[in-house]
């Protein structure tokens, strides 16, 4: 699964690990992604999404139409 929010488009970061004698090794963030299945109405179907948390809240607050429609001007496919 990809670590690539749907909706809000974030995507892994990238950075250092130190150590306690303070090595750096490289590692990475992930955002905190999950697979969500919605109801749409306006298409009567079910549709499966890899959103995270905060884009989980904002479909909370904006509706999954309004979502839907965000991540179709985005280019993304649902």
């Amino acid at each position: 699964m990809s670590a690539q929010c749907q909706l809000t488009g974030s995507k892994p970061g990238f950075g250092n690990a130190i150590s306690h004698s303070h090595r750096r090794t490289s590692r990475r963030f992930d955002p905190n992604v999950q697979r969500k299945r919605y109801w749409l109405p306006g298409e009567g179907r079910h549709v499966r999404l890899t959103l995270s948390a905060r884009a989980i809240k904002t479909i909370d607050a904006i509706g999954i139409e309004a979502a839907v429609a965000r991540i179709r001007a985005r280019g993304g496919k649902v």
